[in-house]
């Protein structure tokens, strides 16, 4: 039996454990190109206009997963991974919007509701539906899973180790200098920043103008969850508060000289995510800069912000010091 899996959302967070659970089960995996022009114009073309770009991106790749001929496609609906904490409305109805609105996709969306205390998804009880669905018994069930716990585990543990996500999966060597004068915290969705299409290989651009560059992946639970314990009230979303107390640690981090925020046009939890991240920024000095990223978005224009930022914090940095980075 063959599982479509769509290149998009949280496929760049949570796909070593779809991939070692489906293929424990004795399902054939199958992954959705890389995103394209060609791909997200489709997702473009049937989507409503108001929704935000990673939809439109993940629908172009459901349609590419329909062109490959898979049995299902994997779409999950992510309620919670933190008590008290749920998604963003994007994550809750996507099964229901993908099921609902495109054609083709009847009796082929193979759906479940993921709800965890932590970042951790494998108990195999989230799990239990697709018994009957894909023909496999509880035992079965419950090994996979725990031996795709396993499998995840490894790649957090890579990420905390600081390499890039993109870097894990396609065990890709990224190019550029490893003596680097400044570091930059990137706070943005794994979607929006690993997605070399729509964020224009905004990694490897940083990293060839000599930055290091730190993701809120790479970072300790602990940490992240240190800032956000600060505030009276957290935000509803928990991959929002993520980019919240990473964004804070970035902020107050000594060895940590700007900050960039990616978003992507239409999304809502950023419109309240970037205020909070402008003001604390502001308070202690910290230069930031926010790349909102959407289907028309200019390579040379991004390219052109990136450069001016990292030349005025190479310019601050020598000031402070007294040295010289040029």
């Amino acid at each position: 039996m063959k599982i479509g899996v769509p290149r998009a959302l949280l496929y760049y967070y949570y796909f070593p454990f779809w991939e070692s659970f489906f293929n424990n089960l004795g399902c054939e995996l199958v992954v959705s190109d890389k995103t394209s022009e060609v791909l997200i114009n489709r997702g473009i073309k049937n989507s409503v206009s108001e929704i935000c770009v990673p939809i439109k991106v993940y629908i172009g790749h459901v349609f590419n997963l329909l062109d490959k001929g898979v049995d299902y496609i994997y779409v999950p609906r992510f309620i919670s991974i933190k008590k008290n904490i749920t998604f963003c409305p994007k994550f809750l109805g996507l099964p229901d919007m993908i099921r609902n609105s495109l054609q083709g996709v009847e009796g082929k969306i193979l759906s479940n509701y993921i709800e965890a205390r932590s970042d951790d998804i494998s108990n195999y009880k989230n799990y239990l539906g697709f018994m009957d669905k894909l023909g496999v018994s509880r035992s079965t069930l419950k090994n996979a899973a725990k031996k795709a716990r396993k499998v995840w585990l490894n790649f957090r543990e890579k990420s905390r180790q600081g390499l890039f996500i993109d870097q894990i999966l396609n065990d890709r060597i990224i190019t550029g200098a490893s003596n680097n004068e400044i570091t930059i915290g990137v706070v943005g969705y794994v979607y929006n920043v690993y997605d070399q299409f729509i964020s224009m290989d905004f990694i490897d651009r940083l990293r060839e103008m000599k930055v290091n560059v730190l993701t809120f992946e790479m970072l300790e639970t602990k940490k992240i969850e240190e800032q956000v314990g600060k505030f009276a009230k957290k935000m509803f979303w928990e991959f929002t508060n993520k980019l919240l107390g990473a964004g804070y640690h970035f902020i107050h981090s000594p060895q940590v000289d700007g900050i960039i925020h990616i978003t992507a046009f239409g999304c809502g939890p950023d419109s309240i995510l970037g205020p909070f991240l402008d003001t604390e920024a502001e308070a202690f000095n910290k230069p930031l800069m926010r790349l909102r990223i959407d289907e028309q978005t200019g390579e040379s224009h991004l390219i052109t912000r990136i450069e001016a930022f990292t030349d005025m914090i190479r310019a601050k940095k020598e000031e402070e010091e007294g040295g010289s980075f040029r």
